[in-house]
Parts: structure tokens; sequence; C-alpha cells
């Protein structure tokens, strides 16, 4: 038995992953190789923002507690995961895309191999413009944001940069060739019965 890739698409705040994600996945539409993880997130869809699914916390935290999610983390005062339901998904073949967080990284390379990264980034000043322009944080929030930016990305064989600065069907187009590129990466073999 083998099992599909996990693709985790990882950037800064600002650099596009949400729009590179949907317009991608518009592309992709009706393509059975690829599939989009739809994260949960302990905050209210925004207009404009992530379409994500909503827990409160205390749901949230039971959910997790109980094996329901593939990953999750903590960012920015809220509570992110990727369903574990998406697993059986990678087990048909099915390489699956998911938004994340780079302090989960790590740990996915090291349970959920094979796995893949497409590092999603922009110049700063692109970055403090978008984040200023979308008017969801206070000035301070940004700062930080920006600050973490600057932190060191994921590298390796298995991750692909995107560096998201022009037009978005030009974004979406490297983006694409990104994960087409990583979705080829051999499937693992799975040893354990499941």
């Amino acid at each position: 038995m083998s099992v599909a890739p996990l693709i985790l698409v990882v950037g800064p705040s600002g650099a596009g992953k949400d729009s590179l994600m949907e317009g991608a996945r518009h592309r992709l539409a009706g393509d059975s190789r690829i599939h989009f993880a739809r994260r949960v997130v302990t905050r209210p869809a925004l207009a404009g923002a992530e379409d994500h699914d909503t827990l409160p916390p205390d749901l949230f935290d039971r959910r997790e507690a109980a094996g329901g999610f593939l990953l999750s983390w903590r960012a920015h005062g809220l509570s992110y995961g990727i369903p574990a339901t998406v697993e059986g998904l990678r087990r048909r073949g099915t390489a699956v895309v998911a938004n994340v967080s780079r302090a989960v990284v790590e740990e996915a390379r090291v349970r959920l191999q094979p796995v893949g990264v497409v590092v999603v980034t922009a110049p700063p000043s692109v970055l403090a413009d978008r984040l200023c322009a979308r008017g969801r944080e206070p000035v301070e929030d940004i700062r930080q944001r920006l600050d973490r930016a600057a932190e060191r990305m994921p590298a390796g064989d298995d991750v692909r940069v995107v560096v998201n600065d022009a037009s978005l069907e030009a974004g979406v187009e490297a983006f694409l060739a990104a994960l087409r590129d990583l979705a080829r990466v051999k499937r693992q073999n799975l040893t354990a019965t499941y």
C-alpha cells in the first residue's frame, strides 16, 4: 500500500497564500489527483479572507484530544487544525495540499511522509502593503507579522519556493508548477496494517 504526498503551504502573512491556493483550486477543479484541505480555525469566517470551518475553542480542544486533526497548532491567539480525514484521501492516491504554520513542518516530515513544502513569499515592502490593505490587524500586529516574516523558512530537497510579487495569474502559475512537481513525489510505501 502507498500513500500520496502531503503538500504543506507556508509563508509569511501577506505573501498571498490564500489567493494562490484559491486560484489553484479553481484551476484544478475536477482533478482527483490533488485535494485542498479545508482548515478548522477558532475564528469566524471573515469576508475576503480564507474560507474555513469554525469551531469554538472548547470544541476544538476536544476534537484535537480525540485525534480529529492530522496537524494542529496555535498562532496569533487562535487554534488551527487540518482534519484527520484527509489521511484517507492520501491512502487512496490523492495528494493533499494544506495551508499550515511553519511550526508544524518538522512534525509532518517525521510523522506523515511523504511530505513536500511550498514556501510562498514576497519582498518585505509587498508584505507590508498587503497587510495594511486588508485592514484586519492593528499596526503593532502588522509589525509583529513582518518581524516573523524575516524568520527562517523551511529548506531542503522537499521545498519549492514561490515568490508572489507579480500578478495573481503569474503567482498561480508558479504555485501550480510547484504543486505538480511535489505531487509527483514517489508515494511512500506503508508497511503497517491500517
